[in-house]
């Protein structure tokens, strides 16, 4: 094999070599994935979908992930990835919102697959379906054509959506790109995958989360681009990972921290027969990992947790094993092409280690909200941009974070924004006021509690919280739905009408570090 980079030379000048293993062990080779990519590729360009146009695909973690995604970042298109655990009026919100012209899925999500492309209006030739889903081409119309390279070969874009704290979510543009594919991402991932320790080369990666998620779909992206083979899960146990780890010989992996702790709550026996000797690089972002937790895997596995702090809109630190041992509980320094600034509230710059807003300026990634101007003004100072979060930079630049975006509750490294979650509980007629909140939780880090003021008449009892829950769940993702009840009398709100939230959380975080 040569030492080229980027996923499309490494396929032409080693074609055998072992690309991905899917969940159940079917595996694809470069030359394989290389084939199916470029007719994806063509297929949607014989559907007129050029250069700039957006699609966007639900899948599980599949094989057929990489080839929607290899053909859209070298034909020169915008993928959306959608997260597959949405409610199907979130699923068409994506899709409408984004401008999808093509929409690719699969029978095990056939059904809010369907219902959302049908809410969508998304023309049923072009809606693609792995194995088959009422209402949808066969996915052999997209892989069955015998193509080269697109016609304009072309750099494309992802465009992934976060939630926003009030509101639908919003899709984040990254700046077009465009140039030689493989000089644009195998330039990117060579020195991402250095900056992290994952080997430039033949390794294994495994991934733990869904796709859809930045964090995997980055981490496997990059190492598909640098000559690796990718191993999925499409259910994560602690028990399976160690297994596979073993079994591949993996060298680098994303996680969250609740894997962390489910790892570590391990019986002794299971975790001092786990050969876990392959790996290199553990990197974790999407939520704050207690230093006890990150001390005790770095004791395990050695000095191989990485750690990045950022956002969809933009990257901004790594933390090395080393210099987080030196320092624990950083989230790491400035990456290059960004400089950190930590302002007070009247946008005045502070000195090291004093608290502020952290604000981000970045040379290398520029991003807007898709089709949303004000939002994306509301969170910029000229090229600075800022995720909400307050922390402070210590005297060589290392950055620590004190609190987060003033609502958002972080679970098991997803983001959930209440005043979503709010949206669906004041849907319910037996509720006159509703707010969550998240609270400490010992495996995900925190949950999501709803706080409610029901109407006069209704009994404040459990069946009516468990009904309350179960009608949450009808309206958005399990995920963002309360796991528990409170009932008040009034709930406290300020002069402004605003809920004072903090007020509600002290309680439950009094006496832990990570309380808000």
């Amino acid at each position: 094999m040569s030492d080229a980079l980027g996923f499309w030379r490494i396929a032409e000048a080693d074609p055998d070599r072992l690309a991905i293993v899917d969940a159940d062990g079917t595996t694809t080779t470069y030359g394989a994935l290389l084939r199916r990519s470029r007719s994806v590729a063509a297929a949607f360009a014989k559907l007129g979908i050029d250069p700039g146009d957006h699609v966007a695909f639900m899948l599980p973690n599949h094989s057929s992930f990489f080839e929607v995604l290899l053909a859209a970042l070298e034909s020169g298109l915008v993928l959306t990835p959608v997260n597959s655990h949405l409610a199907a009026a979130e699923v068409a919100h994506v899709l409408s919102d984004s401008d999808a012209r093509a929409f690719v899925s699969s029978e095990s999500l056939a059904d809010v697959a369907r219902n959302a492309a049908e809410a969508a209006g998304i023309p049923a030739d072009r809606r693609f379906a792995v194995v088959s889903v009422d209402g949808f081409r066969p996915y052999s119309d997209l892989v069955g054509l015998d193509a080269g390279p697109p016609t304009s070969r072309l750099a494309g874009a992802t465009m992934m959506y976060t939630s926003g704290t009030t509101g639908k979510p919003k899709g984040v543009k990254r700046a077009t790109i465009g140039g030689d594919p493989d000089e644009v991402f195998g330039g990117i991932a060579a020195i991402t995958c250095r900056g992290f320790g994952v080997p430039v080369g033949p390794h294994g990666h495994l991934v733990c989360g869904p796709l859809y998620h930045a964090g995997p779909f980055v981490g496997a992206l990059n190492s598909l681009q640098v000559g690796g083979t990718i191993v999925l899960m499409d259910k994560w146990t602690p028990e399976g990972c160690l297994a596979l780890i073993e079994q591949y010989r993996i060298e680098s992996t994303q996680m969250v921290p609740t894997m962390f702790h489910r790892l570590l709550n391990l019986p002794d026996d299971v975790r001092a027969a786990a050969d876990v000797s392959s790996i290199k690089s553990v990197f974790h972002t999407g939520a704050p990992c207690p230093v006890a937790v990150k001390q005790q895997m770095m004791d395990w596995w050695g000095p191989v947790v990485y750690e990045t702090y950022g956002g969809t809109e933009s990257a901004a630190t790594i933390a090395r094993p080393q210099r987080w041992l030196e320092r624990p509980g950083t989230v790491g320094r400035a990456i290059h092409g960004v400089t950190l600034h930590i302002l007070d509230a009247d946008g005045g710059e502070l000195p090291a280690g004093e608290l502020g807003e952290i604000w981000i300026d970045s040379t290398i990634s520029q991003s807007e909200y898709y089709k949303d101007a004000e939002k994306s003004s509301s969170i910029r100072r000229g090229r600075m941009l800022t995720l909400g979060d307050v922390g402070y930079l210590d005297a060589d630049g290392y950055l620590f974070l004190r609190d987060r975006k003033i609502d958002m509750i972080i679970s098991g490294g997803a983001n959930i924004y209440p005043a979503e979650v709010e949206a669906a509980l004041l849907a319910d007629e037996r509720i006159a006021d509703a707010t969550v909140i998240g609270v400490p939780d010992d495996e995900w880090g925190e949950q999501v509690k709803a706080i409610v003021e029901l109407r006069p008449g209704i009994p404040a009892d459990e069946s009516i919280a468990g009904s309350i829950i179960a009608g949450c769940r009808e309206r958005i993702a399990t995920y963002k739905c309360p796991r528990t009840v409170d009932f008040v009398d009034a709930l406290p709100r300020l002069p402004n009408g605003k809920i004072e939230k903090r007020r509600l959380r002290e309680p439950y975080w009094a006496g832990r570090d990570s309380a808000i």
